[in-house]
Parts: C-alpha cells; sequence; structure tokens
C-alpha cells in the first residue's frame, strides 16, 4: 500500500505535472479540507467526516501528504495509542487557491453541467 512519486516522463522538471499529479487525486483535496475546518484530527474522526473512503485508501492519502510535507502526524504515548493529524504551513498556504478554485467551481458549476448535458444529447 504505496503511493510513488511519479515524475512526468516527458517532462520531469515541471512543477505544475508533479504538484498535480499528488494532489488532483479522489481524496487529497477532500482530505486537506476537511483537516482545515479543524485543530488536528484523530483517525477515526476523519474517517466520520468523510464516511465513503476506505480505510485503506484514507491511510495512504495521509501518507502521501505527510511524505510531501501537508499533513503532519502526531503520536501520543498514551493507553491506547492516540494519533492526530494536523495542517502544515504548507497546506495552509495551498489553501487561498483552493478557496479560489471552490468558488470557480460554484461559480461555474450549472453552465457546466450544461455543456455536458447538450453534449450527450447531441
Amino acid at each position: 500500500m504505496e503511493r510513488h512519486f511519479n515524475k512526468n516522463e516527458l517532462y520531469p522538471d515541471c512543477p505544475i505535472r508533479n504538484i498535480l499529479n499528488r494532489i488532483s487525486d479522489k481524496w487529497t483535496l477532500l482530505v486537506l479540507y476537511t483537516l482545515n475546518g479543524h485543530d488536528s484530527l484523530r483517525f477515526k474522526d476523519l474517517q466520520t467526516e468523510l464516511p465513503d473512503i476506505s480505510q485503506k485508501m484514507l491511510v495512504l492519502t495521509l501518507r502521501t501528504l505527510q511524505t510531501d510535507g501537508f499533513v503532519e502526524r502526531r503520536v501520543f504515548a498514551e493507553v491506547p495509542p492516540r494519533v492526530e493529524y494536523k495542517l502544515t504551513a504548507r497546506a495552509h498556504s495551498l489553501f487561498p487557491i483552493i478557496n479560489e478554485l471552490i468558488q470557480w467551481a460554484k461559480d461555474h458549476m450549472d453552465e457546466i453541467i450544461l455543456d455536458r448535458t447538450k453534449a450527450m444529447n447531441s
């Protein structure tokens, strides 16, 4: 259960291809967005907030985000062990862009859905 670091074979040093490859999957932005609403969250709390993500995929997504420096994992020496996840400064610096993307999607969603419907019916 490991995500590999994929560089674009044709453009291995292209930052936009590299970063988009990591953050544009099905779960990454949702996990980041969920963590952004909290100081920190335990794994089970994240699962509760994202009920349609499997445990395996949540683990994989969190590991990838941790590897790229977007999420900090903190283990508390307690019984039972407690693990919390929180966003790093790097992740917080991405949120103005994420929020702009969310707003753009809200502003244009109806038009895009209409265009998709037209294309399917033609």
